[in-house]
């Protein structure tokens, strides 16, 4: 079965006060992007990888795969206006045949493993959306202040987040942005279809803050 992975990685950084957005940070010796690809990689040789990037930071992603030697082949397709938008770009270049994972750029730490099941999953259900359980103690904001909750019976959404291809076309095809949705699994939501979920990794952190940054860093060298 046909396997592709969609890499968004059109954040700006702005959190992370870098002068380069955080998905060409350096992470142990190489960008955080690389070693997210290298995880896909290591997952499937036969998942064709789709990095959705800014245009104007194409000429730049060059230059990184030149300067570190990077030979993992994959496409490079212009991001949109928001991530919703991105995501369809990068459809744009899958067929409606098989699975697609979409995976946030700087996620760098998933495991192959993890990959592999979401793929796994979509196989056998449609959908596969990796999923952790809070640590946290969790409360919700009410008119009259607060309340604790069971923890037991919420999710932290992660990527990889992996679908049946002709799915994921045809949700994608019927939405807008003008939902706001907050991540894949929401849009196939919306369209009423179910999303089955994935246990997930505490260790797949997505870098948004200069301290997420180190504490991947952290992760690598005692891997």
């Amino acid at each position: 079965m046909k396997k592709y992975a969609l890499i968004v990685a059109g954040g700006s950084g702005s959190r992370m006060q870098a002068q380069v957005p955080k998905q060409f940070l350096e992470l142990n010796g190489r960008p955080v992007l690389m070693h997210t690809l290298e995880a896909f990689a290591q997952a499937g040789a036969e998942i064709e990888l789709i990095v959705v990037l800014p245009a104007a930071w194409h000429g730049y992603w060059q230059e990184l795969l030149t300067i570190y030697n990077f030979t993992i082949p994959h496409q490079v397709v212009a991001g949109g206006r928001s991530r919703f938008m991105s995501v369809k770009k990068g459809l744009a270049k899958t067929g409606k045949e098989g699975l697609i994972a979409i995976h946030d750029g700087v996620r760098p730490l998933v495991s192959p493993a993890l990959i592999k099941r979401c793929y796994q999953a979509a196989r056998q259900y449609g959908s596969g959306v990796a999923a952790i359980e809070p640590k946290d103690s969790l409360r919700k904001l009410t008119s009259k202040g607060s309340r604790a909750v069971e923890r037991q019976q919420y999710r932290l959404m992660q990527t990889p987040q992996t679908f049946a291809a002709d799915l994921l076309h045809e949700v994608y095809r019927q939405a807008n942005d003008d939902k706001k949705f907050t991540d894949d699994a929401t849009v196939v939501e919306h369209y009423g279809q179910p999303v089955f979920l994935v246990e997930g990794e505490y260790r797949n952190l997505k870098i948004t803050t200069p301290e997420d940054l180190v504490i991947a860093q952290a992760l690598l060298v005692n891997k």
